[in-house]
């Protein structure tokens, strides 16, 4: 008997232990400065990669720079910025500019900064079947 107390013990622990810190926030993930120009499907490459517009020409080939990133939520107008230290940047690349990337981490207000610690890129688009006339 005081096996089965201690294994359900065990998994209701390790089930709490696994749930992510923080609230979840939705939206669209892209750069401070192209959600302050509104520009969402209109923003540059560029924008990922060094920051703003025209930055290629500021910096030398091959210089690593780490562009902030916001999250921009339709449904109330906000932009988070977001802090990405404790996530790999290179796991982003698949949420940038797609909209229901979902971050979860704690919201600073003083700063409106989401410190996150978990990533979830939205699910690939549905395959389709052409069903019209050829």
């Amino acid at each position: 008997m005081k096996k089965i107390i201690l294994i359900a013990a065990a998994l209701v622990f390790s089930a709490f232990a696994a749930e992510p810190e923080g609230q979840e926030f939705e939206g669209l993930l892209t750069t401070p400065g192209c959600a302050a120009q509104g520009a969402f499907s209109d923003c540059y490459l560029e924008n990922y990669t060094c920051g703003s517009d025209g930055c290629f020409k500021k910096i030398q080939p091959g210089e690593t720079t780490h562009p902030k990133l916001a999250l921009f939520q339709h449904n109330s107008g906000k932009v988070y910025n977001i802090d990405t230290s404790k996530l790999k940047v290179s796991e982003l690349g698949e949420g940038m500019n797609k909209n229901g990337v979902v971050i979860v981490g704690i919201l600073d207000e003083k700063t409106n900064t989401i410190a996150a610690t978990e990533f979830k890129a939205p699910p690939p688009p549905k395959k389709s079947f052409f069903k019209g006339c050829l």
